[in-house]
């Protein structure tokens, strides 16, 4: 960008070197005084002339900036107040429930790239599952439309909109779901319809579960950088991708029975909506349901009839009672809330229940995921509002930082020797990190197929030696005063007394996480340990063996802590207020585009790239779970 300042001194200098030569030559008897007098105010003008026209280009490209940048804005927010404006509901109404792209726990800021691409605005777990309770009671809603489109969200939030679904059917009004094609986890959602309708040349990808890692161990050794690693559990997993090829036998033994058990559920789930068999449906899932004709399809009843778009939509018109001719009374879960349905909880009360959200990686600071020097505050300011006598923490982690997870366990205890009461209730996924901070709640509530556990801790430490010394030619040297000055540090092996020191360490951190669990769940820490190891358990056998006391959802867990405090009415208030400012939404979509640029450059790349990249940004000491569930 040009700088006027340096414009002006570019001309300055300009200026001066004419002058001088004409000094010269008028010293030299070259030009007379008269027309050296003329030359130089020539010169002056066509300088300042030409400084003029720079300075105008300048502030050109500057308002360029400016206004495209407040159109962008203002298109953000157009938008998105057009999003949220409220809406009067007409009769018949169909609540349509559109299963596409990311299903986040809570509302974000939006994701203003999305918005300029005309990209719809995601919509929450929270939203859906309180729009769908609201529809249930609602006379001017007649059903759900579920629209599949292949959404992506992880297996307990799935089932918690299932979970809201067969409630929604108990009301006695009906659900009608409809794809082109059906991933997996849309059918799963779809299932709980009381009809099922196909595209005529579509599909279902119907295929059980698998859980698929990247391991990073042979590119590491092409660049030359090794991964020193200590740990304590068996079962601690999330160091195999950068020291070994392949899953180890503890870790394939731990997955193969929480998938077979995630599995299992949902295959029972589906049989006893559509009337199928279990081995039924396993004998699709092995034969590649996903291949097979859309006749098929309806013959073994996984739908019950094949039909275009268009001709959906006239059999929703005929199911609300509305003329062919007419147009369709539907109505998004966006739309529906801002209409203010009549929703529990939801009105002022001077019982308050406050809802903070815990999801993402546990770091020590940042604006993403649960960072300890944003939560910790939060937490501490909860405990000294008067108002705030009760929690829930919605955790949906695969933990990170032990140290960051220690700090936001003690800021939960705090909360507590307030004399106030914290429950949890487990997301997606709720391990090692995400477990320690749930451990200390007085209950904790998890979905039957959310992962939990994995109650371990490692270090992990880079050496670049072999890159910098052999692939690059680089050799760095010491001098120390004492024998460890320099280390540990990534350009030398730690030696055996370093290594020594490292597992101690790690040591005293599993011993520390294994007592928060013992007291927190009241189990003898010799117990905890025997369950620990950094074992990932389902919800369903974590609830057997002590470490969750409820199979539910948030809305369970809150309405229970609401008996368990002796509130007949209460009011729900969420964490973290989202926050919307102009200069972090400009940051938001100039991240947002260099992320899109990468992913468009690397491709099926860019995963590992994200896992390298974010290798030089991890804690030594880690409570992480690492897992990949294709479904």
């Amino acid at each position: 960008m040009v700088n006027l300042y340096s414009l002006f001194r570019f001309w300055e200098s300009e200026y001066n070197y004419y002058f001088c030569c004409k000094i010269n030559c008028l010293h030299r008897g070259a030009i007379s005084q008269n027309s050296f007098i003329n030359t130089k105010v020539m010169l002056k003008r066509y300088f300042i002339s030409l400084l003029g026209s720079l300075t105008a280009i300048w502030v050109s490209f500057m308002l360029i900036i400016v206004l495209g940048m407040t159109f962008a804005i203002g298109s953000v927010i157009s938008s998105v107040s057009s999003a949220n404006v409220k809406r009067s509901l007409d009769k018949k109404s169909i609540l349509t429930l559109d299963l596409s792209g990311a299903i986040d726990e809570t509302n974000t800021a939006p994701d203003i790239y999305s918005i300029l691409n005309n990209q719809p605005l995601p919509t929450s777990l929270g939203d859906i599952v309180c729009a769908i309770k609201a529809a249930a009671t609602d006379k001017k809603i007649e059903g759900i439309y579920i629209n599949c489109n292949g959404a992506t969200a992880g297996i307990a939030t799935r089932e918690a909109i299932r979970d809201a679904l067969n409630d929604f059917s108990n009301s006695g009004k009906w659900i009608i779901a409809y794809g082109n094609t059906y991933s997996q986890g849309d059918y799963y959602v779809a299932s709980a319809a009381d009809e099922i309708y196909l595209n005529p040349v579509g599909g279902i990808d119907l295929r059980g579960l698998a859980s698929g890692i990247p391991f990073f161990k042979g590119l590491l050794d092409k660049v030359g950088i090794e991964m020193q690693v200590v740990k304590v559990g068996t079962f601690k997993s999330a160091v195999e991708p950068y020291i070994l090829t392949h899953m180890s036998e503890a870790n394939k033994l731990q997955t193969h029975v929480y998938l077979d058990n995630i599995w299992n559920r949902i295959c029972s789930d589906i049989s006893e909506s559509r009337g199928i068999s279990t081995e039924e449906i396993n004998q699709l899932a092995d034969n590649m349901a996903s291949l097979m004709p859309a006749e098929d399809i309806v013959e073994h009843k996984l739908v019950d009839g094949l039909k275009y778009l268009n001709e959906i939509e006239d059999f929703l018109k005929e199911k609300t009672g509305i003329d062919k001719e007419n147009e369709l009374q539907t109505v998004s879960i966006r739309e529906y809330l801002s209409t203010e349905p009549e929703i529990p909880h939801t009105k002022n009360s001077q019982n308050k229940i406050a809802v903070y959200y815990a999801c993402g990686d546990i770091t020590e600071s940042g604006k993403d995921g649960i960072a300890s020097e944003r939560v910790v505050p939060d937490i501490l300011k909860l405990a000294e509002d008067n108002d705030i006598n009760a929690l829930v923490v919605r955790v949906n982690s695969g933990g990170g930082s032990a140290f960051a997870s220690e700090q936001i366990w003690h800021a939960l205890e705090v909360f507590k020797d307030k004399g106030k009461t914290v429950f949890v209730s487990m997301g997606d996924v709720a391990a090692s990190g995400g477990y320690y901070i749930s451990c200390g709640a007085k209950k904790i509530y998890a979905e039957p197929m959310t992962l939990t556990g994995s109650i371990g801790i490692f270090g992990m430490i880079p050496c670049a030696k072999t890159l910098l010394n052999d692939k690059l030619g680089v050799n760095i040297d010491f001098v120390e005063t004492n024998l460890n000055s320099a280390g540990p540090n990534i350009v030398e092996p730690m030696d055996t007394f370093q290594m020594a020191r490292m597992q101690a360490m790690v040591e005293r951190g599993y011993d520390l996480f294994t007592k928060r669990c013992a007291d927190g769940r009241h189990m003898p820490q010799d117990s905890i340990k025997a369950i620990a190891e950094g074992r990932v358990w389902d919800g369903i056998t974590a609830l057997k063996i002590g470490l969750v006391d409820e199979l539910g959802s948030l809305d369970n867990a809150i309405e229970a802590l609401a008996k368990d405090m002796g509130f007949a009415k209460y009011e729900v208030v969420e964490y973290p207020k989202e926050e919307n400012d102009f200069f972090g939404m400009l940051m938001q979509l100039n991240n947002q585009m260099k992320t899109n640029a990468l992913k468009e450059e690397l491709g099926i790349y860019y995963p590992a790239y994200v896992h390298m990249k974010n290798l030089k940004d991890l804690d030594p000491v880690q409570a992480r779970m690492e897992v990949s569930i294709i479904n």
